[in-house]
């Protein structure tokens, strides 16, 4: 059966996916097409490089083609592509023994997603206070930039990326308790690490 790449756009990833497997191309296409900027913007927040993010967005997109993974049990196709950008990552993270600064005001790919800098609200900036925006933004990314590695994930993927709590139970290989667990304290330390600015 012959599809035209406009109609593969209403399938999911998983159709998608299986028509691949099927030998349907523009399948995969559509895919990468789909989910490539979601997976940059995940990937930059813990490296802020643009070329090595790039450089695993594809690497990300391989391991997909040639692994060709079982996603018959209810698995989906994002789950699996943001757990391999998530070990690549890590993986990058541990070489070069880093402590990384994740950019809370970065560029955004999709049109419709805010930054957290743009969620909060206007009110908070009393001309009297002495914060400016940029001092917020600075200190917003020290205190992410001082999270354990974990609660600071979690952060991303609910707060950056707006995943559910279970699917980054999914993505991280824990249960969703732990997962709220590291999210309330991520919570906890960023509340306390801006309370000037609240």
């Amino acid at each position: 059966m012959l599809f035209v790449p406009d109609l593969l756009e209403n399938y999911s990833d998983n159709e998608l996916y299986q028509l691949f497997l099927e030998g349907n191309k523009e399948a995969m296409q559509v895919i990468v097409k789909r989910n490539s900027p979601r997976l940059f913007n995940f990937i930059y927040r813990m490296i802020p490089d643009r070329p090595v993010c790039e450089e695993f967005v594809q690497e990300v997109f391989l391991k997909l083609v040639r692994a060709k993974p079982d996603f018959s049990g209810g698995t989906k196709v994002s789950t699996y592509l943001f757990y391999v950008a998530r070990n690549l990552a890590i993986d990058e993270i541990r070489r070069r023994k880093l402590r990384h600064n994740i950019s809370i005001n970065g560029n955004r790919e999709e049109e419709d997603q805010r930054t957290m800098l743009e969620k909060i609200p206007d009110r908070r900036w009393e001309p009297d206070s002495g914060a400016t925006r940029s001092e917020l933004k600075r200190r917003v990314e020290e205190c992410l930039s001082s999270l354990p590695e974990e609660q600071r994930e979690v952060f991303i993927l609910r707060e950056v990326e707006g995943l559910e709590f279970s699917k980054i139970a999914e993505i991280l290989g824990c249960n969703e308790n732990t997962v709220k667990s590291r999210m309330r304290y991520a919570l906890e330390k960023l509340r306390e690490g801006l309370k000037d600015f609240l």
